[in-house]
């Protein structure tokens, strides 16, 4: 059994790949066969993904697969990011590409799903957290428009789940990626049709849900380069965040509660492992979220926007005809720059989409009283700082909701590789962070798959292995100056900018 092949399909917001997995002496090998771009396409003002160009690179990453191990290959399974769709007519075509949700029609839809059902009565009946681009805000955007395609649509299908459609036929909604949409009930551990109805939107069109490790069915034989139906399509931990969260490398020995996690990449996602819900009133205030993840857990977190500052920052200056910088070089800039002189919070909504992100930063410093960075390792220096200290004050909140200590901060992602930011983290943090593995989402993909099968025994025993085979880095809090002043000067920028960053 431990020469079976596992394929991994990750698509993220800007790329994809196909990696192939095995386990082999108690050791996960990996190997990346196919990697490809992610590329939205504006058109007449509205931004999509390009869902069969995404496909084709799909079935590319499978064939290589193929070639490479032939009838070795026992599964394949996909995940993406969570709350996008697709919808489909009754004869299971593609009604439209899927919209992005960073498009812009989402403006004022939470307003006006507030207006019938409160955040309050949202919250207490889904836990999730509201951010403006939730499934449920862009279906009511959709009805404002009076879409033809919602009108036309026989199912709904999560980006993960349309993309296994694709493969094997199977319309279903992976349990993971089905609690993104703000429309599932945790508690009844279904869809919450009658608040789709509520809402007038509507809920036939809704797929049953299945959990993590499900085999959806057989690749379809008419996918050119590939043998008739002989590979499973295996549903892992179909939302990004939640395969990451499987692949944290924690001890089986460890107290519940008492480590957090960091998926991060162009988002940092922060958050805990949990066995129930919690939906208490400190939940709600500091909007976190209930997430599904694998084994029966909940992923208790929140957004921050991460990374996807310092690439825009990156982007905006290549644009501008400058000498495109490599992080590698913007990495050293920031060492250069002055410590804790201008931060900003990641999350203001001038942050979300701006046409310039060095602009937008320094528009919020000038608005805060700040120093503007004065250059692109002060941007930078900017950048990175302040997602640290955001990370501290998101651990206090964790705490505080869910009644516990956080003493271990582990960092998965692409995001473990920057060295910079996690031994900052450490510094603001007060605590031991340990970084790795950076193909945490790829990685917990196979590893569901490999405990669907039975080639894994379950999720602690695959956590094993991840630590068994991955390189770790440690960093602990050290005698950096002038962290615990910039907590709570950074705690009064969030104030003045305002819990919704209103303009100053």
């Amino acid at each position: 059994m431990e020469r079976e092949y596992l394929l991994a399909l990750d698509l993220g917001a800007s790329s994809g790949r196909g990696v192939l997995g095995r386990i082999e002496d108690g050791r996960l090998r990996l190997e990346e066969v196919h990697r490809f771009p992610n590329l939205p396409v504006e058109v007449r003002g509205t931004l999509y993904w390009d869902a069969l160009a995404l496909f084709r690179e799909i079935g590319e990453a499978i064939r290589r697969a193929y070639r490479e191990t032939g009838d070795r290959l026992a599964g394949v399974g996909i995940d993406t990011w969570g709350v996008d769709f697709g919808l489909l007519d009754e004869r299971g075509r593609l009604l439209a590409n899927p919209v992005h949700y960073r498009d812009r029609r989402n403006e004022g839809m939470a307003e006006r799903v507030f207006a019938i059902v409160p955040r309050e009565r949202l919250f207490a009946r889904t836990g999730l957290q509201f951010l403006p681009f939730n499934t449920i805000f862009q279906l009511m955007a959709l009805k404002t428009s009076a879409a033809a395609e919602l009108e036309r649509a026989a199912c709904l299908l999560m980006m993960p789940d349309l993309f296994s459609y694709f493969l094997c036929g199977r319309q279903a909604s992976e349990f993971t990626v089905a609690t993104t949409t703000q429309f599932y009930d945790p508690i009844k551990k279904d869809w919450a049709r009658d608040l789709l109805a509520e809402l007038g939107l509507p809920h036939s069109i809704l797929p049953p849900i299945v959990p993590p490790g499900t085999t959806l069915g057989l690749i379809d034989q008419r996918l050119p380069g590939l043998p008739d139906g002989r590979i499973p399509v295996i549903a892992p931990a179909g939302h990004d965040t939640g395969s990451a969260v499987a692949a944290v490398p924690v001890s089986a020995g460890r107290g519940r509660g008492d480590w957090a996690y960091i998926s991060s990449g162009t988002w940092s996602v922060m958050g805990m492992e949990v066995q129930e819900p919690i939906f208490n009133a400190a939940a709600f205030r500091r909007n976190f979220t209930n997430e599904g993840g694998v084994a029966g857990t909940f992923r208790f977190l929140t957004n921050i926007s991460g990374l996807w500052l310092e690439q825009e920052c990156r982007r905006r200056w290549a644009l501008a005809g400058e000498r495109e910088i490599g992080y590698v070089e913007l990495q050293a800039m920031a060492r250069e720059a002055a410590p804790l002189r201008s931060l900003i919070d990641p999350d203001h909504p001038w942050f979300l989409l701006p046409e310039d992100m060095p602009a937008a930063i320094a528009r919020f410093c000038r608005a805060t009283g700040q120093p503007v960075p004065e250059s692109k390792g002060a941007y930078i220096r900017c950048i990175l700082e302040s997602l640290a200290l955001k990370y501290a004050v998101v651990r206090g909140w964790l705490e505080e909701a869910a009644g516990t200590r956080i003493r271990t901060v582990h960092i998965v992602g692409g995001g473990s590789r920057d060295e910079l930011l996690n031994q900052w983290a450490a510094e603001a943090l007060g605590a031991p962070v340990i970084a790795g593995p950076a193909e945490a989402t790829a990685i917990g993909n196979l590893m569901v798959q490999a405990i669907a099968l039975g080639l894994v025994s379950d999720l602690p025993a695959a956590r094993a292995i991840v630590r068994d085979s991955c390189a770790l880095t440690y960093y602990e809090p050290g005698a950096g100056a002038g962290w615990d002043e910039a907590r709570g000067r950074f705690l009064e920028i969030m104030a003045k900018a305002g819990p919704m960053g209103r303009e100053e």
